[in-house]
């Protein structure tokens, strides 16, 4: 092979950014045949920009292809060539559009070829190449490899590209998402289905279309039926039907139509109970609820009303049809639940919540229960819990019921005869646990009744799996009793395979059927477990029911694997395995793009327990040596988490030493001839007073150079979903995606002063490259801008332009092995960061101005998400939590907006705020002029002499802003105030006199 220089790769110079983070927003609302439905991981990046990065990282820029690119205009044409099937690339409807990944795979197979063969390359077809390839005269593709693979997406993507794909990671539930996704398909790819059709079910052709993984999809959705029929058969005692008895309906007029029939229970809602710390009412176990709403659908309202009993020992009349109650079976006392539809009363709204927290009032008494109170109550054993309504599948809709005694009676008899009782992390206040709510044990989190319907099904896992493999034999696969951890591909090991899905649909379904779970009465519809990266406390929970059409049945969870299943057409082989990021070996001349850890954002191994203790009871007779321990590995997980080390200056420690092994190794072993790409996201609550930089962002950074690595580039990509309850947080869109090569091994060492000379000859021109991508003297048929200008890449957007440009000044900082402080000592990632910062923007305006003007560009006055504010406020130096208290924004609820000039105080004064922003100076100026007249700005103009000229400079800007966007409204207060600009500094001016004659301190 011929000895080729290492070329740049397109993602090192342009990207078509704007699309891709537009294919990577889209896709988090997407559900059918995606990835995220197999099975939960946290913060997994979107397939559209995962396809993106890899695609970029290993195909060449035009520009470092001069032999076949001789000129600026052709390269450029060439580069936008690329953009434009980068564009098709990234939309989800090519995810399995052949000729659009071919067209990609092409792509990368000719780059490849420009490596090994040089200038020859040019010569030769992509029928050549291949034949090259497979006749050896060629090296094949490297493989690629992500040592942290969590959730899949970029080893899955990798895959869909043509390349032979590794995964491994640390954790055995990431492990096992990534081999059902990139490595047992492949394996299985064109066989047919050998289970036999569920009842009613008719074949549609004699020769159905198998090929891929259709076959092993179809087996999922039969032996899932099987399953839920067999659980039925032996648990749906426990799950009742519930008759709408003309009781019910005695004020119900929606209900009389439904007077005797049975509806299917969707879910039974129950409320957690301790008893009153009212010693009058000692012995009631009253309800903590945080809402009665039910429904808040308009004109489908429904919610619970709380009835209190005159005597303590009273109970509501009997229900007519009702089971009587046992003998021995204490009286409700003190109070009853009944159903109501129509507007709910302002009362239901909170329910019997007080504040945040855990913070609620005694129903019978008023009396204040408090979170010690509370917690005393559960740790002592307690707690315990309440029906408080039903709600069934009508024939138009969801149809809300009271509890009867019954249904609350037969949920009470369940008895599991099993449980996960492997403790939980009390240090941690991620986990429910660790609130100290009488969590102890995994087993804690369910009813009796889903414990057993998880033991069914989970031991029904086995039965089908046994089921299959005798089907398996009798359709012609060999009985050769090899399994599926050791690559078989007979009988047993395709039975295997189906047992790993279905143990998936179970798992899917434990999400949906603990005690963790909610009611959402705006989608009327049950809500997972993780409704978020933690496990919180949920005070009045919703039980779904598996045999149910809705939220978590059983089937959905199978439905949702065999749709994923019959998305994946892999052109390649992959492999999956637990393995330490620093110390693993599969990296060795493999390509690479990871997404470690953040810091201390998730406790990927705390939450995943959650599952492990389901999956270990399923899984583990197939991978043995996988589902091992008793939980998942923590003590070598690469997470900053002081309740494991310490203290959080020693967790810190550990996450660099740490990640700088797993990044040396990386950069060791990484092929040389594509750069290595890396997600990294924030976590804004890492936001110090300065607002510089985050403990997550300036460690990782120090571990990426530590390890040797060089910074040529970064990306912000919209890869964190911000939508369901994440909308109420303070959630992060964006992650940065870091471009690295290995530094050089001869990297000199250069002073502070040359560091700065290198940023301020090279970060002017990157940002307006990235302002105004394409530049002047192109030839304008070469590009697509609408003004003819070529487009290297896609505008950066201002709240992006932030991150974005810290890669070029990073990449200065990072190529040389030091740079040196005046006294001698190695200049700190923070340091660099900070001078960085400075060059961030063209104005001289403060930071809380450069801020302001950046935002107040891309959003206005209208609100925007908090995390998109976080990113540009530590960018600029300052930090969200400081721009509020000084008075710019209002922020809450997860978005954040500029105050308008009317918001802001009547009595400010510059002298009492000395650290007052040139924005604020403004638009308290406009402010006094449209209250007061020039007169009134002057004074104002008066005592702050000094900001006359910066505040002049940001309303012709703001003004010239306006305008150029068409905001009308928004441009005229900053004209008025330019045109009387005149008149308020002659005003000015002759107070300043007056003052000094007057020997006024203004």
């Amino acid at each position: 092979m011929t000895s080729i220089k290492t070329r740049k790769k397109l993602i090192e110079v342009a990207l078509p950014l704007d699309k891709i983070n537009e294919a990577a927003a889209r896709e988090k609302s997407i559900r059918h045949g995606h990835p995220s439905t197999l099975h939960l991981w946290w913060a997994r990046r979107p397939l559209a920009a995962a396809r993106a990065v890899i695609f970029a990282q290993m195909v060449d820029d035009p520009a470092s292809v001069p032999e076949e690119f001789p000129t600026p205009e052709a390269q450029e044409r060439e580069r936008q060539r690329l953009f434009r099937l980068l564009e098709q690339l990234v939309q989800w409807e090519n995810t399995t559009n052949e000729e659009v990944l071919e067209s990609a795979r092409r792509e990368i197979r000719r780059s490849w070829a420009r490596h090994c063969l040089g200038a020859a390359a040019a010569r030769l077809s992509d029928d050549e190449i291949v034949a090259a390839i497979n006749a050896g005269r060629m090296p094949a593709l490297p493989g690629f490899h992500d040592p942290f693979a969590g959730g899949g997406a970029l080893p899955l993507e990798a895959q869909r590209l043509g390349l032979e794909t590794y995964a491994s990671d640390l954790n055995p539930v990431a492990v096992t998402i990534n081999k059902a996704m990139i490595e047992i398909p492949p394996r299985f790819a064109g066989y047919e289905p050998v289970g036999p059709l569920p009842p009613g079910e008719r074949q549609a052709t004699l020769h159905a279309d198998w090929s891929g993984a259709k076959g092993l999809a179809e087996d999922v959705r039969r032996y899932g039926a099987w399953m839920r029929a067999e659980a039925e058969k032996r648990i749906g005692h426990l799950y009742p039907r519930v008759k709408v008895t003309s009781e019910m309906a005695a004020d119900r007029p929606d209900l009389k139509p439904l007077v005797g029939q049975k509806l299917t229970v969707i879910a039974w809602l129950w409320a957690r109970t301790v008893k009153s710390p009212n010693p009058a009412f000692a012995d009631v176990d009253v309800p903590l609820v945080s809402t009665f709403i039910l429904s808040s659908k308009a004109g489908k309202e429904a919610y619970v009303e709380p009835i209190i009993l005159g005597g303590r020992a009273s109970r509501p009349p009997q229900v007519a049809g009702e089971t009587p109650a046992l003998p021995g079976t204490p009286a409700l006392p003190g109070y009853y639940f009944t159903v109501k539809v129509g507007k709910p009363p302002e009362s239901a709204k909170n329910g019997t919540k007080l504040a945040r927290g855990a913070n609620f009032r005694c129903l019978v008494s008023g009396a204040p229960i408090g979170d010690a109170y509370i917690k005393a109550e559960s740790l002592a054993g307690r707690m315990g819990e309440r029906l408080m309504a039903i709600v069934a599948e009508g024939p138009r809709g969801r149809v809300y019921l009271p509890p009867t005694e019954e249904h609350e009676r037969i949920a009470r008899s369940a008895q599991p005869l099993w449980k996960p009782d492997q403790p939980m992390n009390r240090d941690t206040r991620d986990l429910v646990s660790g609130r100290g709510y009488g969590f102890f044990t995994w087993a804690d989190l369910f009813t009796p009744r889903q414990l057993v319907a998880l033991t069914t099904f989970s031991d029904l896992v086995a039965e089908a799996i046994e089921k299959c493999r005798r089907d398996a034999i009798a359709a012609g696969l060999p009985d050769d009793g090899v399994g599926l951890d050791a690559s078989g591909t007979g009988a047993l090991a395709y039975a295997q395979a189906v047992g790993v899905y279905l143990a998936f649909a179970v798992d899917k379904g434990a999400n949906y059927w603990s005690s963790l779970c909610s009611w959402h009465s705006g989608r009327d519809t049950v809500t997972s477990t993780f409704g978020r990266q933690a496990l919180p406390m949920v005070w009045d929970f919703a039980e779904a029911n598996p045999f149910s059409n809705s939220s978590g049945n059983l089937l959905s969870g199978c439905e949702q694997a065999a749709k994923l299943l019959t998305n994946l057409k892999s052109p390649s082989n992959g492999l999956a395995l637990q393995s330490e990021a620093q110390s693993q070996t599969v990296s060795h001349n493999k390509i690479i793009s990871t997404d470690p850890p953040y810091y201390d954002n998730i406790a990927y191994a705390d939450l995943s327990d959650f599952f492990y203790v389901w999956l270990r009871r399923m899984l583990k007779p197939i991978f043995p040596g996988l589902y091992a321990t008793l939980a998942t590995p923590k003590t070598e997980e690469l997470v900053a988490t002081p309740c494991r080390h310490g203290s959080r200056e020693k967790a810190e420690t550990f996450f660099l030493e740490g990640m700088t092994q797993a990044l040396e190794n990386l950069a060791r072993q990484a092929h040389p001839a594509f750069p290595i790409t890396i997600y990294y996201a924030f976590k804004q609550s890492e936001t110090e007073s300065d607002g510089t930089t985050s403990p997550g962002w300036e460690t990782f950074l120090e571990a990426v150079l530590r390890a040797g690595l060089a910074i040529t580039g970064t990306w912000p990509m919209r890869t964190e979903y911000t939508g369901n309850l994440k909308k109420a947080t303070n959630a992060l869109a964006s992650s940065i995606v870091l471009v690295c090569r290995k530094r050089a091994a001869d990297a000199p060492v250069i002073t502070r002063r040359e560091f700065l000379r290198e940023l301020n000859a090279t970060l002017p021109e990157a940002m307006e490259e990235m302002i105004n991508p394409g530049g002047a003297g192109v030839s304008p048929a070469s590009g697509n801008s609408q003004d003819g200008r070529a487009l290297r890449h896609s505008p950066v957007t201002p709240v992006d332009l932030s991150q974005a440009i810290i890669g070029s000044g990073m990449a200065i900082f990072s190529r040389y092995a030091q740079v040196l402080e005046a006294d001698g000592t190695p200049m700190t990632v923070r340091t660099a960061l900070q001078l960085i910062n400075r060059f961030l923007t063209e104005d001289d305006f403060d930071y809380d101005t450069q801020f302001c003007l950046h935002w107040f560009e891309q959003h206005g006055w209208a609100t925007g998400k908090f995390g998109e504010a976080d990113v540009l406020a530590r960018a600029k130096a300052t930090s969200v939590d400081g721009l509020r208290e000084a008075g710019l924004v209002a922020a809450g609820k997860g978005e954040v907006r500029l105050l308008r000039w009317p918001e802001l105080p009547a009595k400010w004064s510059p002298k009492t705020d000395s650290c007052a922003s040139v924005w604020e100076a403004l638009h308290q100026l406009i402010r006094a002029l449209n209250q007061g007249g020039e007169s009134a700005a002057g004074a104002l103009l008066a005592r702050m002499p000094s900001r006359a000229e910066p505040i002049r400079a940001l309303a012709y800007r703001l003004y010239t802003l306006c305008e150029r966007r068409g905001w009308a409204d928004d441009a005229r207060p900053y004209n008025e105030l330019v045109a009387a600009w005149s008149g308020i500094e002659q005003v000015a001016g002759a107070a300043r006199v007056a003052y000094s004659q007057m020997k006024l301190d203004v």
